[in-house]
């Protein structure tokens, strides 16, 4: 793709261009997965506060414009958490999950089906968080 800002990041914030809600945060036995939605829905004021009392990215996996330099994960045209999931994270998942946003996502541009496999066990805000999921959020120094 061309276009640098015509994909989108999985793991966005509330307040970036363009936010969606892209799955919803469950725990289970085998830890937290993202139930993926079948259509795309606006992540609006209401929708982020009807999280309350948790911030919406706990509960939330949320999708925006991906803002490329601006984000303290990209760097040398690349998004380095995508790569992180992607190589650091075992796959939970064997087949592609359902995505609204397969055909504009940075990391599956970027990182292909291996980003995918492992996508339904990132929660963007996690308070108690193995070691492993905080080393491949941590964006590098």
């Amino acid at each position: 793709m061309s276009d640098e800002r015509a994909l989108s990041c999985p793991s966005a914030q509330p307040g970036m261009h363009n936010l969606r809600v892209i799955g919803v945060a469950q725990r289970g036995a085998d830890g937290v997965r993202v139930v993926y939605l079948n259509e795309i829905v606006e992540a609006n004021e209401e929708v982020l506060a009807s999280t309350a009392p948790v911030h919406p990215t706990e509960v939330l996996r949320l999708a925006g414009d991906c803002r490329t330099d601006q984000c303290v994960h990209f760097g040398g045209g690349r998004c380095h958490l995508a790569a992180r999931v992607a190589t650091m994270l075992p796959a939970v998942v064997e087949a592609l999950p359902v995505c609204t946003i397969r055909s504009t996502c940075r990391w599956f541009a970027q990182e292909g089906r291996d980003a995918c496999l492992r996508c339904p066990q990132v929660v963007t805000e996690c308070h108690d968080a193995a070691d492993d999921f905080v080393q491949v959020a941590t964006p590098p120094a």
